[in-house]
This record gives C-alpha cells, structure tokens and sequence, in this order.
C-alpha cells in the first residue's frame, strides 16, 4: 500500500475515532452544565412585556405595616380581594394568589376570605405536591422506581375551593440548581394545570380567544422564555392595595399576581436570566403567563439529530483538519466554533432549542488533536529527514529540507535540473595491487574524506562511492541558484586537494594521487528510488550518464566540462574547448568537450 494511502486512512481513523468518542461523552452529559451556561446566556434576554401582568408584591414594606407574615390571619387576603373588587366596572380580569391556604384556621376569617373569592368571581388559588424518589407499585403489580413520586398534596380548605379554580405552584430546578423549566401540569390523582396555565385560559376566554399551552416533556415539563429579570415585574406593594391606596383603573381588565416578595418569606429561585440574583416564586409565575400570553413555547430540538450532526461536522472536520495546513485548519475552525452560536440564536428566535457548545468544543478538540498529531509527525519526519541527508549533504541543505518539509522528497522522484560531478582516481586500481590493502583503505579514506568535504563546503548533495569514484550533485533535494557554479568550484577543491593528500602521503604511495572531475548540467530524475525497504536517494538520466563520461576521459589533475556549463557560467571560468576530439560514449559526433582552466 502506498504511503499516501495509508495516511489517508490513517487520518479517517483518526478523525472518526476522536468524532465518536467526543459524541458518547457529550450523550453521557460531560457538557450539560457549561451548555445549559451558555443557552442562558443566548437565549434568555430581557423581552418586551405586554403590560397586561401585575405584581403586588408582599414585601419589606407589607410586613413592616401589617407585621410579621405568621402573624396574619386570612382577614388580610380577603381585604385585598375586596379591594380589587370594589370597583364592579373596574375590576381584574384574573387574580392569582400565590400562597397556600390548605388547611382551615380561623372559621371567621376563612369564611371571610372564602366570600370575598367568591365575590370578585376570578380568583385562582394555588395547589402544591411534594415529591420524593422511591420505589412504587405499578398497575400491574410490579416495582418500579419513580424520581418525582408525589408523597403529599395540598389544596386549598373545601370553602375557598368550591369557589376559586385551582392551578399547581410547584416548579423543579434542573440538574445545576437554575430553574429553566416550568410544570404545565402535575398528576397526584388527576391532572391538575399549573397556576399560569389556569390564569392565562380565564383571562382569554374572557377576552374570546383561544389558548395552545405549550407542549411538555413525559413529566409535564416547558422550556420557560423569560421575559423580565428579578423586580421587573414588582408593580405595587400588597399593603397599598390592601389600604386602598390604588386606583382600581390600575389594574381593571388586568391579571393580578399576589404573592411573597421578601426574602424571610422563602420564596426565591435562581433562573437563567439572571443567575446572580435570586427571583421569586410569583415573578416566575408572572414570566409564565407573559410567555403563556405571547404563545412563544420554544422547543428543545430532537437531541438524536444534534448527536448526528455533532458527530458528522466533527468527522468531517477533523479530516480537514488533518490534510491541510495548520493556519488554514485554523481559520476552519474559528468559522464552525463561531457559526453554531450565530445559528442558535437564529433557531431560537425561530422557537428552537439547539445545544450551542457542543459542536464548537468538539471541533476546537479535532483541531487542537490534529496539531498535536501534525507536530509529532512533524518531528519524526524531521529526524528522519535528518538522519538520512546528513549522511550526504550538506547541513545547508538538510535544514532547507526541513522548512519545506517531505513534500520535497516525493517518492519515486522527480523531474529538475542539476549539476553532476564525478571524480575518480588514475591509476588506483594498480596501486591497490601493489600496497597492502590496509594501506589502500588508508590512503582512499583520507582522499575520499577530503572530497566529501569539498562537496559539503559547496552545497552539494553527495550522491554515492563507488570505490575511489565519487557522485555529487546540485540543485537537488531543493533548487539552488549557483548550483553550477558551486559543482565546477568543488571540481577545482577536489584537484586541490588530491595534490595535498598526494604530498601527505608520498612516502607510502611512492607516486602521486591524480584524479580525473567530469562535469554537466542538465535535466535528470532525483528522488528516492529502489525497494520500499531499502532505497538510495540517487540521480538518473542522461545528464549523469555524460558526467561520467567526462570523467572517464579527463587526464589526472583536469576537469572537463560540457558546453552547458560553459554556457551556464559564461566570463566567471576560463576554459579551452576541445571541440569533438574526445568521443564520448553514447554521444553523437559534436559533442563539444572542454577543459576547466582557471575559475575567475
């Protein structure tokens, strides 16, 4: 299998593996906190409040005139109804009174309150249930486990209830302690609506027109569209209306809201639209019925479709963000973390619920995986690359090869043009029959060490030893722009320094060392070549073949070029030309040789 084959499949792996294993924690909950965080902070933004919902509060200035709350007997409430109802041209539409009355206390002020309900004709008084978790028996016999068993039900004494409607006050926090969703019903022994429920279908069908609740969750549950923060819905203090210090056209043809608006009275609940500070129970009743009002029943969207989107961008993406480059990645990545919240923004204005975090935080851990990944592969090729050119070229090169990356390296090679040198030794063979053969391996590494060394001072790319034969070339791995210039140069260091090595070792060779440098330039195939387990880094074509021959054929201490670097270098070298009177093998009459003179 080729390599880009398996790096292909080796990035789908790795995308679809981290895609999944991000989707089944995101499923068993790992964001649900910093989620619902961030909806709140989208979705739950103060809205326009129709006016038609008013709030009498019983708050710090109610107790301190009527005093203490436990204190009051049920002579107080019925003096507010009475109030309310002393005007019959100007009373409410709907009053909600959101507090208890279960149990009979006093039987003249029950009555008391019981006849002024009954008087002003629309009052809803509240019901509550108490849950607890626990096991139960089914119809069928069997146990089963139940979260929310309801344990205790509350309603009000049989008087005030044969002449009020009744609506539930419970409300449930979430899993982080903020009250997002309101009860439209509970069911202790039937169903019964919750007190917004009942107070926003009177208050319609008064007015003629239809009510669509909202649609609920198994447990009766809604996603609550706040419309006002703590104290936006505060009106009036129940005390004014008690003492008749409001004028009833205040609050003729309104809903009414009564309820506790103190913090000693135990009434407050943290919610989305303002985690800092804690609302009370009859403002979240206030924000219901505005949302009942304005029919706007967002919906969470179906969260087996998130999962599958979440998991297909997060795929996809992270296949992208393996194959590019780091900054384009980046830029990827910065559009699908910023697009999702744009997009549920849009959605919940169009009455839909999304999970915003999810997908940004699964494509920021695609992409922040992906540069891990392409950093320690990254290394590994660096250190490959390393160990493999600082054998034959020059530490230049390597680290040129290493800022343009493997893509210079394509297997198989690739088409360019380059300077090719060989040197060789005359007359080495007759020489090694004569000395003893260390002294041969001696003597050629002391020769070959300083002609790899002239390549390396120049640039080149060492290519191969063959015996006391030496390849190099240049403008390959990457283009040079002297490359021609920077071969005929190591060509004149490499006769140099045969005829230094000669006068170190005269005495043990007892002749001189002379080598022949054959020079070209021209188009050859470069690149790694061989079996996939065991390959060179070489050059082929005609341009090596005719280096070779003009080595072949250059006296001891002489370089020959071709016309083609003669050409290439012009006034920079001075040169004789030969014109065809060497043959070369494989080359046609013409061929024009010439001897390097003088570099200038």
């Amino acid at each position: 299998m080729l390599k880009s084959q398996k790096r292909n499949i080796r990035t789908i792996l790795y995308a679809f593996a981290i895609a999944l294993a991000f989707t089944i924690l995101v499923w068993l909950g790992i964001l649900r906190w910093p989620d619902q965080w961030v909806q709140d902070h989208l979705y739950q933004k103060p809205q326009y409040m129709s006016g038609e919902v008013l709030l009498f509060g019983i708050d710090e200035k109610s107790l301190a005139e009527l005093g203490p709350y436990n204190t009051w007997d049920r002579h107080v409430m019925a003096r507010a109804l009475e109030a309310l109802a002393s005007d019959p041209e100007q009373r409410p539409a709907v009053v909600a009174i959101d507090t208890l009355y279960s149990m009979k206390t006093d039987e003249e002020a029950d009555a008391h309150l019981a006849h002024a309900a009954e008087e002003l004709g629309c009052v809803v008084t509240a019901t509550a249930a108490a849950y607890d978790s626990g096991w139960y028996e089914a119809l069928d016999g069997s146990l089963e486990w139940d979260d929310y068993r309801i344990v205790q039900y509350e309603e009000p004494y049989e008087e005030l209830k044969a002449v009020t409607t009744q609506g539930h006050i419970n409300a449930m926090y979430d899993n982080d302690g903020i009250m997002r969703h309101g009860l439209l019903y509970i069911e202790p022994e039937q169903r019964v609506y919750s007190m917004a429920y009942q107070v926003v279908r009177m208050y319609m069908e008064k007015r003629g027109e239809k009510f669509i609740p909202p649609h609920t969750n198994r447990r009766g549950q809604f996603y609550v569209a706040f419309t006002g923060k703590p104290r936006d819905y505060y009106d009036q203090s129940f005390v004014d209306l008690v003492e008749g210090r409001i004028p009833p056209s205040y609050y003729a043809g309104k809903i009414v809201y009564i309820g506790p608006y103190a913090a000693g009275l135990q009434d407050a609940y943290f919610t989305p639209i303002d985690r800092a500070e804690a609302m009370y129970g009859v403002e979240f009743q206030a924000n219901e019925a505005q949302q009942f009002l304005a029919q706007n029943y967002p919906q969470e969207f179906h969260e087996q479709v998130q999962y599958a989107v979440l998991f297909l961008i997060c795929f996809a993406a992270g296949i992208l963000f393996f194959r590019w480059k780091v900054v384009p990645s980046a830029v990827l990545c910065m559009v699908l973390a910023g697009t999702p919240f744009l997009v549920s923004i849009k959605a919940y204005d169009a009455g839909y619920i999304l999970h915003p975090l999810w997908l940004p935080v699964g494509v920021l851990i695609q992409f922040g995986v992906s540069v891990v990944i392409h950093y320690v592969h990254a290394a590994k090729e660096r250190q490959q690359i390393t160990h493999t050119f600082e054998r034959y070229v020059a530490p230049e090169i390597v680290q040129e090869i290493l800022k343009e990356g493997t893509e210079t390296l394509s297997l198989g090679g690739k088409l360019c043009d380059i300077a090719v040198l060989f040197v060789d030794v005359r007359g080495f063979t007759t020489m090694s029959e004569r000395l003893d053969p260390e002294k041969v391996v001696y003597i050629l590494n002391h020769y070959l060490t300083m002609a790899s060394s002239c390549v390396e001072e120049y640039n080149g790319t060492l290519d191969k030893f063959v015996g006391d034969a030496m390849m190099a070339f240049w403008g390959a791995p990457l283009p040079q722009e002297d490359a021609v210039y920077n071969a005929v140069r190591t060509a004149q260091a490499i006769v140099e320094g045969a005829a230094r090595v000669s006068d170190e070792l005269k005495e043990e060779i007892g002749e001189e060392l002379r080598v022949g440098v054959g020079v070209h330039f021209g188009p050859a195939i470069v690149g790694n070549m061989g079996a996939e387990r065991h390959m060179d880094y070489t050059a082929i074509g005609d341009t090596v073949n005719t280096a070779a021959r003009l080595e072949a054929n250059a006296p001891g201490g002489t370089v020959y070029i071709s016309r083609a670097v003669a050409d290439a270098l012009g006034d920079r070298i001075e040169t004789t030309s030969l014109g065809g009177t060497i043959k070369l093998k494989g080359k046609a009459d013409g061929f024009e040789v010439l001897k390097l003179e003088k570099i200038l």
